[in-house]
C-alpha cells in the first residue's frame, strides 16, 4: 500500500484504529476459525509474516500460538503502535518491499491487499508465492465488490468477488482450502462484507 491519501488517513487516525480494533482478546468464533484454518498448515514454531500488519494484533496472537513472526506495514505510525503495544519487530515497506524468496512458512494478510489497486495484485500474489516456502500456508482477508473506489474517509479499496479472488490465487499457484464470507464495521463506521480466503502453495 502507498497511496497517498490512503497513507494520510491511517497516519491521523492510527491511534483510534488501535483502539477499537487491536485488542489482542478481541476475537470472535469466526476469526478463530480463520486462525486454526491458517495454523493447520503451518509447521510447529513456523515462521508467518504479517503483511501489511497493522496495529499489530493479529500478528502477537500468531505469535502467542507459538510461531515466529515477523511483521510489514506501511504506515510508519502503524508500525511504531505494534511495536509499542506488542513489542514486535515490523518492518516499515509497501508490498512491493517484500523480496523473500522461500522464507516463510506461511504469510498472513488480512485486509491489507484490498488498498492495492486490481492491475497490481496479480504481481503481488507472485511475490507472496515466491516469499514462501513449498508448501506454505497464505491467509487473505478482502472486500466483496465490484471496482475500485475510495471511503468517505479517502482510503482507496479494490472490491472483488469470492470467484475472483480464488480464480487469482490459483493463476498464481496457490490452491485455495477454504473460504468465509462475513460483515463486520470498520473504521469508516459502514457495515462491509468481505472474504477470508486460506491458501497453500
Amino acid at each position: 500500500m502507498s497511496d497517498k491519501e490512503t497513507m494520510q488517513v491511517y497516519a491521523g487516525a492510527a491511534a483510534t484504529y488501535a483502539e477499537k480494533f487491536a485488542r489482542i482478546d478481541d476475537i470472535d468464533v469466526d476469526q478463530f476459525s480463520d486462525l486454526t484454518a491458517f495454523f493447520d498448515l503451518l509447521p510447529d514454531g513456523g515462521l508467518v509474516l504479517d503483511l501489511g500488519c497493522g496495529p499489530g494484533q493479529w500478528a502477537a496472537k500468531i505469535r502467542t500460538a507459538g510461531y515466529r513472526v515477523e511483521a510489514m506495514d506501511a504506515s510508519p505510525e502503524m508500525a511504531d503502535l505494534a511495536k509499542e503495544a506488542f513489542d514486535l519487530d515490523v518492518t516499515v515497506g509497501t508490498f512491493d518491499t517484500l523480496e523473500a524468496v522461500a522464507r516463510f512458512d506461511g504469510i498472513w494478510a488480512n485486509f491489507s491487499l484490498l488498498h492495492a489497486p486490481k492491475a497490481e495484485l496479480p504481481r503481488h500474489l507472485e511475490r507472496i508465492k515466491t516469499a514462501l516456502k513449498p508448501s506454505g500456508a497464505f491467509h487473505l482477508g478482502m472486500k466483496l465488490g465490484d471496482g475500485e473506489a475510495r471511503d468517505h474517509l479517502g482510503r482507496f479499496y479494490s472490491y472483488y468477488s469470492e470467484a475472483d479472488l480464488v480464480g487469482l490465487l490459483e493463476t498464481a499457484g496457490f490452491t485455495v482450502s477454504r473460504t468465509r464470507t462475513g460483515s463486520s464495521v470498520g473504521l469508516a463506521g459502514s457495515n462491509d462484507t468481505f472474504v477470508i480466503l486460506t491458501a497453500h502453495d
